[in-house]
């Protein structure tokens, strides 16, 4: 048998005869969308790196939220869905999942949610629900900054939190400017 296995520890891949062939580049893992979902089912955030159109997305979501509210504690985290595999993971009262080709890896999926929970968590002081209900833009700008199309863009936490605290000292000074030429308006109109 000549058929070729790929070898999991390295990205040579080796011949069943034994001669090392060309090493094989493989992409990082691509994830098709992000969904954070509620236990009773409420989406709190999502990010779509593949397009679809509307009405896919809310079957998607649909689907995806009954496929992983209805598993128990005690079950795998990935679920297979439509040729895909749904990483999921149960922080507190939220379920984030994400979407990857059957053949990419899991681990490193949930690897990355636990990234992106870990920032969360710094940046908000022991997130909650509440958090990502009423800051979801700063959420979104916390995703934005960890995936970009779909592959993980900054694995530095820090990084990731001293973009976010400029962005925020950003709109803060945009505030106090708009806010000051307001006043500078209204006297000027007296």
């Amino acid at each position: 048998m000549h058929g070729k296995k790929k070898n999991l520890l390295s990205a040579e891949i080796v011949s069943t005869a034994g001669e090392p062939s060309k090493p094989e580049l493989t992409s990082a893992t691509a994830i098709h969308f992000v969904l954070l979902i509620s236990r009773q089912g409420k989406v709190r955030l999502t990010k779509w790196y593949n397009p679809y159109p509307q009405k896919e997305r809310s079957k998607v979501i649909k689907e995806v939220s009954t496929l992983v509210l209805t598993r128990g504690p005690k079950m795998c985290n990935f679920v297979d869905w439509h040729g895909y595999r749904v990483v999921y993971k149960r922080y507190a009262s939220l379920y984030f999942c994400m979407c990857i080709d059957a053949a990419d890896n899991e681990l490193e999926t949930l690897q990355i949610i636990h990234h992106f929970v870990e920032i969360l968590d710094r940046y908000f002081g022991n997130v909650c629900e509440l958090d990502l209900i009423f800051n979801f833009h700063k959420a979104y700008f916390i995703l934005d900054e960890v995936l970009i199309a779909g592959e993980l863009q900054e694995s530095n936490k820090k990084a990731v939190l001293r973009l976010i605290t400029t962005q925020d000292n950003l709109v803060e000074a945009a505030k106090e400017e708009a806010s000051s030429l307001r006043n500078i308006i209204a006297q000027a109109t007296k």
